[in-house]
């Protein structure tokens, strides 16, 4: 495991940076929107166009991980992030659509890149909890966004904010060069597939990833449509300050993180596919009490919801993905993990605009309650087929 321990803080370091850039319009859109003249609901749109492309670009990447080398897809990714996040400083709505599509392009190759790497580095039954380590990546990025924009906001605006997280891209970018040498030397002797088709048909005709596919399809739904809306949801129909509301967020994805590592460890002793569906169930609890919030809801009650909501929704990408590349076959971990990636980010192609039809043209409330539903549909199904398939991790 030792020789683990560079690769997994690398992917997880860009994974934070990542996340950063992807959570940075969400959490500045209502001082974004009202410069720019736009309906603060838009993140929903803006939100769909990023994971659209990153689904494309997830897909179109598994061939370039393997010839070019994961560190550097890595590179590009943040170098695309920068670009895009220095758009948004242009105080434009067309920059800012041109700005969502970097990002977009950034986010896709990350999942694929590191399962790549930490495939070849880590023993399988070890994969649960590396897997969510990395994982981790995505609420701490998530938790350090909602704490890091609302105060720079109040001293270089959002327009600065942007070209500050674009700096901080650019440098990591040059940082990992560093490493470069050292974990590309081991990831490129692999061979190319033959195309990234196989790998979906291998996806869709196993019983059990079909069903973890679909899985994390319905589970970035529910992650997104709080991640992206929470902000706006508090600000609106709560009544908080942007800097509360960004407060909330952060210590629930700060919350998830652990609970994250704690479901990758048990993962790698209990059936993943069943506590992924148990995980669902508390997901479904959860979605209820956020919808139930209101403007008399007292504080400390506001922010044991949002916590114990966050921190659950948040907690299953880790384990999902480890038995993704636990059920991969030899040499194909970076292909079958873009075809994760791409389910999963097709949930955040599709939730958020419905989440926010249905807000609008019914009430916040509906759409979370709408959420819970399929969540709970979905978390039954994988507890069924679980057993249905037993099988030691």
């Amino acid at each position: 495991m030792q020789r683990a321990i560079v690769p997994v803080a690398t992917m997880l370091a860009i994974q934070v940076m990542i996340s950063i850039s992807v959570l940075a319009l969400g959490v500045m859109m209502p001082a974004v929107a009202q410069d720019l003249a736009i309906d603060p609901k838009l993140v929903g749109l803006f939100t769909a166009i990023i994971y659209g492309v990153a689904c494309v670009t997830a897909l179109a990447t598994a061939e370039p991980i393997v010839r070019l080398g994961a560190v550097r897809i890595c590179q590009l990714a943040l170098l695309m992030a920068a670009i895009g996040l220095a758009c948004n400083a242009l105080s434009a709505v067309a920059a800012t659509v041109v700005a969502v599509l970097f990002i977009g392009a950034a986010q896709g190759p990350i999942n694929p890149a590191s399962a790549h790497v930490l495939a070849q580095r880590v023993p399988r039954e070890w994969f649960g909890i590396v897997f969510s380590i990395k994982q981790t990546g995505t609420p701490l990025g998530f938790a350090l966004a909602g704490l890091i924009f609302p105060l720079l906001l109040g001293l270089v605006g959002w327009q600065g904010a942007s070209l500050i997280a674009a700096a901080a891209a650019v440098t990591a970018a040059v940082v990992v060069e560093l490493l470069r040498s050292q974990l590309d030397t081991h990831v490129a002797a692999g061979k190319p597939s033959g195309g990234i088709w196989p790998s979906i048909r291998f996806v869709f005709i196993h019983r059990e990833l079909r069903v973890l596919g679909v899985a994390a399809f319905v589970y970035v739904v529910a992650q997104h449509t709080f991640t992206f809306y929470l902000v706006t949801y508090l600000y609106e129909h709560c009544g908080l300050s942007i800097a509360r509301a960004g407060f909330l967020l952060s210590i629930s994805q700060f919350a998830g993180t652990a609970v994250r590592l704690v479901s990758g460890g048990l993962g790698d002793r209990f059936p993943r596919m069943k506590l992924l569906g148990w995980t669902g169930v508390g997901m479904t609890a959860g979605c209820v009490a956020i919808g139930l919030l209101a403007a008399d809801t007292p504080f400390w009650l506001m922010t044991l919801v949002v916590v114990g909501y966050g921190s659950v929704v948040s907690s299953w990408n880790g384990t999902s993905q480890a038995e993704f590349a636990h059920l991969s076959p030899p040499g194909a971990t970076a292909a079958v993990a873009s075809v994760q990636t791409a389910l999963a980010f097709s949930g955040a192609v599709v939730g958020p605009p419905i989440f926010a039809a249905i807000a609008a043209l019914a009430s916040y409330r509906a759409a979370f309650f709408t959420v819970a539903a399929v969540v709970l549909i979905t978390a039954i199904w994988q507890i069924v087929a679980a057993r249905a398939v037993p099988r030691a991790q």
